[in-house]
C-alpha cells in the first residue's frame, strides 16, 4: 500500500509484462548466451538487439501503444453508448488559465480531468483545491514534467510519480488514479513503477497541439474531426500557446469545441481509471 501524507492509500497492482517485453528479456538473454557459444555469430546477435532496442523505442514514443503496458486511449463500451467523451488539462494548474478554463466548464455544467503537474500543485495549492472543489478531477502528470523523463532510472521515476501522488493528495484529499506521462512519451521502465503505485496509464484519442500551435481553427479542427463517443480529448491549461489576440489558445477553443461536442449530441464526464479501452 501507498501511503500519501494520511490521505487514503492506493493498493499496488500486480506488474505483469507484456509479450514484447518477455521477448526482449528472451532475446537478450538468448543473445548473450550465443555469444558465449558461438562468438562468430556476433553480427546476427548485434542486429537482432538493435532491431529489438528500435521497436521498444518506438513503442516508447507512440502515446497510444500498448505494448509496454496497458494504456487507456478511449472510454469503455458502456460510456460510448451513453455517448460520452472525456475532457483533459495538462500542465496546469495555471493562475493565468486555469481559473478561466473552470469558468468556461462551469458555464456550461461540464466536469473534466485535469493532469496536474505536482510542482505546480505545490506552488497552487488552492487553485488545485478549487479544481476538486468543481467536481473535476485532479490527476498525475508527474512532479516536475522533466523534457528527460524518457530516460530517468527507476528510482528516479518513482519519486517523480510518488512526489505528485502526495502533492496532489494533499491539496485536492484525493489520491490520483490516473497517470499521464510527459508528452505521452513512456519508457518501458515506467509500467513498473506505476504498478507500484497503483496507478493506470492514460492517453488519449485525439490532440489540438495547442502548446505550439496559436491558431484556434486548426487546433479546433484537430479535435472535432471525426469526433466520436468514447473520444478521450487532450487540451492544455498549462503551456497553452498563444493566439493572435494574445489570449492563451485553449480559451478561444474551449467555448467552441463545447459547442460542437453538444451539437453532435455528446456528453463530457471524467475520466475513470478502471474498464476503459486501450489500443493494441
Amino acid at each position: 500500500m501507498n501511503s500519501h501524507r494520511g490521505h487514503p492509500a492506493i493498493a499496488a497492482r500486480r506488474w505483469k509484462p507484456t509479450a514484447l517485453l518477455r521477448a526482449s528479456a528472451g532475446l537478450h538473454a538468448g543473445g548473450a548466451a550465443t555469444l558465449l557459444l558461438a562468438p562468430r555469430l556476433w553480427p546476427i546477435v548485434v542486429g537482432a538487439v538493435v532491431a529489438d532496442h528500435l521497436t521498444l523505442a518506438a513503442a516508447s514514443l507512440w502515446p497510444r501503444c500498448a505494448l509496454l503496458g496497458p494504456t487507456l486511449v478511449r472510454l469503455p463500451s458502456a460510456a460510448r453508448a451513453r455517448r460520452e467523451i472525456a475532457l483533459t488539462f495538462d500542465d496546469g494548474p495555471d493562475p493565468a488559465v486555469t481559473p478561466r478554463v473552470l469558468a468556461i466548464l462551469e458555464s456550461r455544467g461540464v466536469r473534466a480531468t485535469f493532469f496536474c503537474v505536482g510542482s505546480r500543485v505545490e506552488a497552487h495549492r488552492e487553485l488545485a483545491a478549487e479544481i476538486a472543489r468543481r467536481g473535476h478531477v485532479v490527476e498525475n502528470h508527474s512532479h516536475r514534467h522533466l523534457h528527460a523523463f524518457f530516460f530517468l532510472p527507476p528510482a528516479s521515476l518513482r519519486d517523480e510519480i510518488e512526489r505528485a501522488q502526495d502533492a496532489i493528495a494533499a491539496a485536492t484529499g484525493r489520491a490520483p488514479r490516473l497517470f499521464r506521462a510527459p508528452a505521452g512519451i513512456r519508457s518501458p521502465l515506467l509500467e513498473p513503477a506505476l504498478a507500484r503505485a497503483g496507478l493506470g496509464l492514460a492517453a488519449w484519442t485525439r490532440r489540438g497541439f495547442d502548446t505550439v500551435s496559436g491558431d484556434p481553427a486548426r487546433v479546433m479542427a484537430r479535435l472535432v474531426r471525426g469526433l466520436a463517443p468514447g473520444d478521450i480529448l487532450l487540451l492544455h491549461d498549462g503551456s497553452s500557446a498563444r493566439a493572435a489576440s494574445g489570449e492563451p489558445v485553449v480559451l478561444e477553443v474551449l467555448p467552441r469545441l463545447l459547442d460542437a461536442v453538444e451539437a453532435a449530441g455528446l456528453k463530457p464526464v471524467p475520466l475513470e481509471p478502471a474498464g476503459a479501452d486501450g489500443d493494441s
